[in-house]
């Protein structure tokens, strides 16, 4: 009887030692796992990985939506036919869509109606609007085969030729203008993006310094005991890896959310009349599948990015620990 409560005793007083060994080894290791530091860096790396991915949705979004706008103003061209006395309009229509059907490459040829012109009109011009009594031109849209596109210099030719007061709009002014806005936007989200991640790395950076300067004494017992430079920036590499995930986790997540969000609202028909006009430039404010994998592939490239960093932060303090023991 005795035996056995010695034998308790003593794996009670082992099974103590181990967990205030532990204890002892998370409150004086190389890099504390809990900190106002590790806290802040967290929250950091979160801030900086949320605006990164809504730079990242914004330039998918802008770039989708000027393929799109392409693709729309490639597809289709603009018959335009003015009143000019003298000249019957009606007639002049008529002579144009004959043309323009007869023509190679134009796949449908349809006349905008009085009716169409007026609700086109009517933002501008009010409601109950007589157009006959203004010199509004006739508009007549042409629908183009992708695939084997009209000679548009002798469709403008012909048409000018044979229809007083006709002319043909191509959309080339619009498409170059859109194109250079889209590119600009495209641009200034790249940049901007690459400016959070070096603020980012500049971040993990001062972090790890912090960390190594809270923990010098024994950075430098370890190294000059016989620690590799590896075994200690494995340390904090671990450490950071976990922190950046954590973070940029939380501000990935909340970007995706966001992502969400913005879509079904501006989808659900609740957005006032300035969001409706920007509906109809970019759409739905949907985020294409490129936005959402990028965000993904983002938290992790965060998370690898800032343990690396951390990695070759600790590398070069260590080897200057080298550098000034060789010097003395």
């Amino acid at each position: 009887m005795t035996e056995t409560s010695d034998t308790d005793i003593t794996g009670e007083a082992s099974e103590t030692d181990d967990a205030t060994l532990m204890r002892d080894r998370e409150l004086h290791s190389i890099v504390p796992r809990s900190s106002v530091a590790g806290t802040a860096l967290t929250a950091v790396i979160a801030i900086m990985t949320f605006l990164a991915s809504l730079t990242l949705g914004a330039v998918s979004m802008v770039n989708d939506s000027a393929k799109s706008w392409q693709s729309d103003i490639a597809r289709e061209i603009t018959l335009q036919v003015r009143p000019i006395e003298g000249v019957d309009l009606e007639a002049a229509v008529v002579s144009a869509r004959q043309i323009a059907g007869e023509f190679s490459g134009i796949t449908n040829v349809t006349v905008i109606n009085a009716d169409a012109m007026g609700r086109l009109l009517e933002p501008w011009l009010g409601s109950g609007i007589n157009l006959n009594e203004l010199p509004v031109p006739r508009l007549i849209t042409l629908s183009i085969d992708g695939n084997d596109p009209p000679d548009l210099s002798a469709l403008r030719a012909k048409i000018v030729e044979s229809v007083p007061g006709a002319s043909l709009d191509d959309h080339r002014a619009w498409l170059d203008r859109l194109t250079s806005m889209a590119q600009a936007t495209i641009v200034g989200g790249v940049v901007l993006f690459m400016l959070m991640m070096a603020a980012t790395v500049l971040t993990v950076v001062f972090a790890t310094r912090g960390a190594m300067s809270g923990n010098q004494h024994v950075i430098e017992v370890l190294h000059f005991v016989g620690a590799e430079q590896s075994y200690i920036a494995s340390e904090f590499q671990k450490h950071f890896l976990l922190l950046g995930l954590k973070g940029a986790l939380s501000g990935g997540v909340l970007a995706l959310f966001c992502f969400l969000i913005a879509g079904w609202w501006t989808s659900s028909g609740f957005a006032d009349p300035a969001s409706d006009q920007m509906t109809a430039l970019f759409g739905t404010f949907t985020v294409g599948a490129s936005g959402y994998i990028g965000t993904l592939i983002l938290i992790f490239v965060i998370a690898v990015l800032t343990a690396v960093t951390s990695r070759f932060t600790v590398f070069r303090h260590v080897g200057s620990l080298d550098s000034s023991t060789a010097e003395l």
